[in-house]
């Protein structure tokens, strides 16, 4: 058979090989299942090797839910690893004893199920799953992070899952605990020479991973694979490529990140989490209506903007975004709509003119201009086609944030609403986000319209002082 991208050869083993090699021995066990490791396995199982050969010593595995990197890290590996360390001690902990006796009793399972091939088994007087023997004089302790470790010395200690919940990912108070475990309980365990292996999916900055990769001058190994490739990938995927399709396709991942929202899976998928607020916008200050606004005394503006560039099957194409924004008679600004979409320029055309017919003669539109004569057709045929509405075509000036401005001090003075929609999500995450966030295209066209709003409600003088220090 051909050899894959690591070099190793998906023949079955022999039992002298199974002992020899970890890839072998999860082919050996996953064989019988019909599975066989993806891409991201083999390159977990070349680094687990590297670590148990004594290359390095700290190991930290950053993957997605979903990606049986704990099959992979937290079972097939420690039960390979006696057959290379026959005395060793090894510490295996999660979030709670629960799970660490879960992940305790599969190792336990797979050793004895397989003592012909690994050339030892669980010692018969054994049957506590936090801790038990091999018939070589190896040692197993499960124990969640709560639990005690003292008196027992590790050669190896696995650190599965430390994070029950976005709960305690956002609480000070338990990071602080995890930290302080770690520090003083956890490693003042290990024997001289022990390895650490950390398997996680990332939830907060400072969490576990977070603050061990903030010391300076990190020994950690760091295995990163976000969910959808990035540049540099290190299993060579084009950007935008998941990480195992043939379990999870990019549709399938597309949903997840809709229903969970951007910040969510940056942390949780990509590996990169976030600052819950972003520099600018304070979302927690925002309120929701079940009802829009009175129509009397009000102004409404739907402004746009627009994609830069056309969906060209890129892995990320720009969306172009349509927002609608009413101010009624006490000054309080709300959002009643958002149209987002990606398509060619004569979809995103047509869209913009048939929301046009629904949103009626009395909302007027805004339209950003870009400079030079291009910017400048492109309105000019916009408008024509938009005969008999109010077109209010507007150049940008100064960096986004800084145009931002305005609009964030209404949102952080309560002065700015939402109406419930199932759009709701994605546009607070944007604002959330925004300026550090992925895309921020219903911001710009939120923006346009608070702009262009205050322009038709008033003068463009009162986008100044006066009306926000009132």
């Amino acid at each position: 058979m051909p050899a894959n991208r690591l070099g190793f050869d998906d023949e079955l083993p022999t039992e002298k090989q199974t002992r020899a090699s970890l890839h072998d021995w999860a082919v050996e066990v996953l064989g019988p299942q019909g599975l066989s490791p993806a891409a991201h396995h083999n390159y977990l199982l070349e680094e687990l090797n590297s670590l148990s050969k004594g290359d390095f010593d700290r190991l930290m595995i950053l993957m997605p839910p979903g990606s049986a990197k704990s099959t992979y890290a937290s079972i097939l590996f420690p039960a390979w690893w006696f057959t290379q360390h026959a005395n060793s001690t090894v510490i295996a902990t999660s979030h709670s004893s629960v799970l660490a006796e879960h992940f305790s009793r599969r190792v336990r399972d797979m050793i004895k199920a397989n003592d012909a091939v690994l050339g030892y088994t669980v010692d018969k007087a054994e049957r506590a799953a936090s801790r038990w023997r091999t018939t070589q004089g190896g040692e197993y302790v499960a124990a969640g992070i709560r639990g005690s470790v003292v008196g027992r010395r590790a050669d190896l200690v696995i650190i599965d899952d430390p994070i029950k919940s976005a709960a305690e990912a956002e609480s000070p108070t338990h990071r602080d605990f995890l930290w302080n475990w770690y520090r003083y309980d956890l490693t003042t365990r290990l024997k001289p020479k022990a390895r650490i292996v950390l398997i996680m999916t990332r939830w907060h900055e400072a969490d576990l991973g977070g603050r061990l990769l903030a010391i300076p001058d990190t020994d950690w190994r760091v295995l990163r694979l976000p969910a959808l490739a990035e540049e540099g990938d290190p299993l060579g995927r084009r950007p935008g490529q998941p990480l195992w399709p043939e379990w999870e396709d990019e549709a399938a991942l597309e949903r997840k990140r809709q229903l969970i929202g951007e910040r969510t899976w940056t942390a949780l998928f990509q590996q990169s989490p976030r600052p819950a607020e972003g520099s600018l916008f304070r979302v927690a200050c925002l309120t929701f209506l079940d009802q829009p606004p009175s129509s009397a005394g009000s102004k409404a503006v739907r402004a746009w903007d627009l994609a830069a560039t056309a969906d060209n099957g890129s892995n990320d194409p720009d969306w172009t975004a349509g927002v609608k924004l009413v101010r009624d008679r006490d000054g309080r600004f709300t959002v009643v709509d958002v149209i987002r979409l990606r398509g060619s320029p004569r979809q995103i055309e047509e869209t913009i003119i048939s929301t046009a017919r629904l949103d009626g003669h009395g909302v007027p539109i805004g339209l950003p201009e870009d400079p030079g004569q291009a910017g400048k057709s492109q309105i000019s045929y916009l408008t024509s086609r938009l005969a008999g509405y109010r077109v209010i075509a507007s150049r940008e000036s100064g960096s986004k944030f800084t145009r931002a401005l305005p609009l964030a001090s209404q949102v952080e003075a309560g002065n700015v609403a939402i109406l419930r929609a199932d759009w709701n999500l994605v546009l607070v995450d944007e604002l959330r986000d925004f300026p550090y966030g992925r895309k921020d295209d219903q911001v710009d066209a939120l923006v346009r319209a608070f702009t262009t709003l205050l322009g038709v409600a008033d003068t463009v003088r009162q986008m100044t002082v006066p009306f926000f220090n009132r």
